[in-house]
């Protein structure tokens, strides 16, 4: 039997850029990947700094000091102790990990925790400067470059980044080998509700014009008795 790995696609927002200087995280998103693909499972948590945020932060997540002042601090057991719970004994995927992986370990260290030490981080940042030497190498870039869309993004969001890196990740392995659907994953964060995926109620009827049908039959016919469309057909 294969070996599963479990990693978690992660990404975080936060007042600014130093947190040795102050700064703490203000959202946390996090996607579970099996066998490199998402399971459903998705985490995002808004924080309560216990500080302002910045300016620039407000500018790129929209997240300001009115939508977190009555959301818990990270040390509350619905931040720290359920964020440690979905990342378990899985690798941490991040984005310029080194980023995340300061904030996420600072705040652990605040609340007595154990902080998640380098070899449990994989940073598609370097992967993607390896793999395409002296290209853009931001997320944005990525996506574009791997054709994935991001007409939802808007702004930056915690989740929808990670969601966007579990894709990208899985295109700087060597290309998906199914597609992501998101719309359907159960977010088990604070406030979170499932989303059931959306089935089609009756077949997609055909788009073929009476006109087509009639050259595809004539083209058939020219193919002989043991042609697929003969065999198969309804």
């Amino acid at each position: 039997m294969s070996e599963i790995v479990r990693e978690i696609a992660f990404d975080t927002e936060t007042t600014g850029l130093e947190p040795l200087n102050g700064d703490r995280i203000v959202e946390v998103g996090a996607v579970e990947l099996i066998n490199h693909i998402p399971t459903g499972k998705s985490l995002r948590i808004l924080i309560n700094p216990d500080r302002a945020v910045s300016e620039a932060t407000i500018r790129v997540t929209g997240i300001t000091d009115d939508m977190l002042v009555d959301k818990p601090f990270f040390e509350d057991p619905t931040v720290a102790g359920q964020l440690e719970e979905f990342i378990g004994d899985a690798v941490i995927v991040a984005h310029n990990a080194s980023f995340d992986r300061g904030f996420l370990n600072m705040e652990m260290e605040r609340c007595g925790r154990q902080p998640y030490p380098e070899a449990r981080w994989v940073d598609t940042l370097a992967i993607a400067r390896k793999r395409f030497p002296g290209s853009p190498a931001s997320l944005d870039a990525l996506c574009r470059r791997f054709d994935i869309s991001l007409e939802s993004r808007t702004l930056h969001g915690a989740l929808l980044d990670a969601q966007l890196l579990a894709t990208v990740y899985l295109e700087l392995l060597g290309g998906r080998a199914r597609a992501f659907e998101f719309s359907a994953t159960e977010n088990v964060g604070i406030g979170a509700e499932r989303v059931p995926a959306k089935q089609r109620v009756a077949p997609r009827p055909s788009v073929l014009t009476e006109e087509e049908a009639k050259q595809h039959a004539a083209f058939v016919e020219t193919l002989g008795e043991e042609a697929l469309w003969r065999r198969f057909a309804s």
